[in-house]
């Protein structure tokens, strides 16, 4: 089982380590441990509904992503989600494509539809219906393919259209994609039509909801044709405050059961680099199980 670390919060206590310092140790570290990839949450503002409102840092996440390059050596890095409004598909996909060159082959491609609607209208940012975002997210998932296969035809979508899309420098190895989101009746048949993994969230209910929801992509894989287990299962979940390697190795060995095999962790408040240890101690326990 893979296991990593999603940075949802920086809202580190004011000092003389700056905000780059401290993000860059707990990648650093991530990288030391084993941790599989280092996720970013894709805002303008913050976002975590734990944070403590009188703290508003938040960093945007592919100049973020850029620096955690730059900061590491081996863990991959990606965006848990990219708002598919956020950017023009042809940049954020050009960005994806920067950040693998940059990092080594290390990128993820981390996108969504978008939730957000009030941070969408505090900063200016498109917001249109949930249909439309949709039609907007396989569009970009069309022209992602497209980009990363070296084809430079004109690219001709109902919301998006360009004229030449050229990708130069391509990846060497085409970035994996993940779709988040779980609705089963347009973003799993999305993951199971263009994408290498999904998310889906722990829910306190034993498993039920996690085991329906593997199980509705199982039926849209089964419907294209895409081997189920060519999809890449991954979880959401959260480090408790306090909690140990051996009891987080634990409930991660549990996920097994479900299906899983990527999980990815948020923590109460900013990481810090005990809390990343403890991860990684995690990690290493389930790899030798």
């Amino acid at each position: 089982m893979r296991v990593s670390i999603s940075v949802t919060n920086y809202s580190w206590p004011k000092g003389r380590v700056g905000i780059g310092q401290r993000l860059g140790r707990i990648a650093r570290v991530a990288d030391e441990e084993g941790i599989d990839t280092v996720w970013v949450a894709d805002h303008l503002m913050q976002a975590d509904p734990f944070a403590d409102p009188g703290h508003t840092e938040h960093l945007e996440a592919c100049t973020t992503l850029g620096y955690l390059a730059a900061s590491t050596e081996r863990v991959r890095l990606g965006t848990m989600v990219a708002g598919v409004t956020f950017r023009p598909p042809a940049v954020l996909i050009k960005a994806i494509s920067t950040l693998d060159a940059l990092s080594g082959g290390r990128a993820w491609f981390g996108i969504g539809t978008g939730h957000h609607e009030g941070e969408a209208r505090d900063m200016g940012l498109p917001f249109p219906s949930v249909s439309e975002r949709f039609e907007r997210l396989e569009e970009t998932l069309r022209l992602a393919h497209q980009m990363w296969s070296g084809e430079e035809s004109a690219f001709d979508g109902k919301h998006y259209q360009l004229a030449h899309p050229l990708d130069s420098p391509r990846p060497t190895n085409r970035p994996r994609i993940l779709v988040g989101g779980t609705g089963e009746r347009k973003t799993l048949r999305l993951v199971a039509q263009y994408a290498d993994a999904c998310n889906v969230f722990d829910i306190p209910d034993g498993g039920a909801t996690v085991r329906h929801k593997l199980g509705v992509l199982a039926e849209h894989c089964a419907r294209l044709g895409r081997p189920y287990d060519d999809i890449e299962k991954t979880i959401g979940t959260r480090l408790a405050p306090g909690e140990s390697a051996e009891d987080f190795a634990r409930r991660c060995a549990g996920f097994t059961d479900l299906g899983i095999d990527h999980v990815g962790v948020i923590t109460h408040g900013p990481w810090t680099e005990d809390a990343v240890r403890t991860v990684g101690t995690a990690a290493r326990a389930l790899a030798s199980a």
